[in-house]
């Protein structure tokens, strides 16, 4: 494509130099007595408009003595003057004035003397004088034309340049404003959420700890509770660091267990809060198909029959699949408690080589003949793997029961 757009003014130029030599030929072959010297000059003075873009003193040093010398010995009239008409309007465009001007003062005396000196048959003083004021005219409408052309273009480069900076502009304004905005939500998600959270937190804490004091059987609700508050505050620390720092490298937030055998996924025996229960490799921020086995142990721990099964040989994730696919179990289960009533789920992982599956069934209440409203949980789940590039299917089973199938592209796995 930059060929052709190189090759497309050059061409342009050779049709105005041909166009100009034909001019110039049928003006000699009119005249009586021209000679190989004057169809020479007419050529040169022709070709030299090819350079007229590219090297425009060039063409007005090469067509001012050409033409000179067939108005001189020819006196072809005003055809002669067109190259260096053309040659002036160039120099004028590219900025360069003095060279332009001393070739038409060159041009304009040489053939005004020699008309004065041995005019043509016929043609008196008078004439020759307008004709050369007339010629004058032009190469003063040259000048000015390649001027006014010359402070065009640099308008117009200017005022790109600041349609570009008014770009930049607006789009650093809008980084900045997002910044701001950001750190404005993290500051409201921490005063408004963390106060309560971590209230909650240490009473169901106290509230175990006097139980086992005592000597009584923890309930189990009680250390849900108490679990769900510590990853509750896992997790709104790690989005305020995402809200904080947008531009951390997803890449180091996790890096789930590589090469293990698959099967479903176990809890963890650990105090919640204790900081024991978080993978050392993935940090206590990370959301991720690690920590599976919490997740689904929390399900039933509300009652709810869970069953995991991961089929593939599991390998490292990119760190956005990974939460994406956690954050769709984490939903797909919070709606099976919800809406789905007394019902068993059944949480699915495939590592199908370049995708990620992830599927939740459960054997619900929902039926295809009313099938329900979509809500934030499902939108939310739908918009993460949109952004991902996947495919995500929800909807009631044609059995009865509601299922949620996610395919997430993977690329090449680690």
């Amino acid at each position: 494509m930059r060929s052709v757009r190189g090759w497309r003014p050059l061409a342009l130029d050779g049709a105005l130099a041909a166009a100009v030599f034909v001019l110039l030929g049928v003006t000699v072959s009119a005249v009586p007595g021209a000679v190989v010297l004057d169809a020479a000059a007419a050529f040169i003075g022709s070709a030299a408009l090819v350079a007229w873009r590219r090297a425009p003193l060039v063409a007005v040093l090469v067509t001012t003595p050409c033409m000179l010398v067939l108005a001189v010995h020819l006196q072809p009239g005003p055809t002669a003057a067109f190259p260096v008409l053309l040659s002036v309007f160039a120099a004028a465009r590219a900025g360069h004035l003095l060279i332009p001007a001393l070739a038409g003062v060159a041009f304009l005396g040489g053939t005004l003397a020699v008309n004065l000196a041995a005019p043509a048959p016929g043609q008196s003083v008078q004439e020759i004088t307008q004709d050369s004021t007339l010629l004058l005219g032009w190469f003063v409408a040259a000048t000015v034309a390649g001027t006014v052309s010359r402070h065009r273009q640099a308008y117009l480069e200017q005022v790109e340049q600041r349609a570009l900076e008014a770009e930049r502009t607006r789009e650093e304004v809008a980084r900045r404003r997002a910044g701001e905005e950001r750190l404005r939500i993290a500051r409201e998600l921490h005063d408004s959420l963390t106060h309560s959270i971590s209230i909650i937190k240490v009473q169901a804490g106290v509230a175990v700890h006097l139980a086992r004091k005592r000597g009584d059987e923890v309930p189990a609700a009680l250390l849900a509770i108490q679990e769900a508050g510590s990853d509750a505050m896992r997790e709104l620390r790690a989005t305020l660091e995402i809200l904080r720092d947008p531009d951390r490298d997803d890449d180091q937030d996790t890096d789930p267990v590589l090469d293990q055998d698959t099967g479903p996924g176990t809890g963890r025996d650990t105090e919640p809060g204790s900081g024991q229960g978080a993978d050392p490799r993935t940090g206590p921020g990370a959301s991720g198909l690690d920590r599976l086995g919490d997740l689904v142990d929390r399900a039933r721990s509300t009652g709810l029959p869970a069953t995991v099964t991961v089929s593939g040989k599991r390998h490292k994730l990119p760190a956005a699949v990974d939460r994406a696919a956690y954050r769709i179990v984490q939903e797909a289960l919070t709606n099976v408690t919800r809406h789905a009533g007394d019902a068993a789920a059944s949480v699915r992982i495939d590592y199908a080589g370049a995708e990620l599956v992830v599927q939740v069934d459960d054997d619900g209440r929902a039926s295809p003949d009313d099938p329900p409203v979509p809500g934030v949980g499902l939108t939310g789940m739908r918009e993460r793997v949109t952004a991902l590039g996947g495919r995500l299917r929800a909807e009631p089973r044609p059995e009865g029961g509601f299922t949620v199938r996610a395919e997430l592209p993977l690329g090449e796995p680690s």
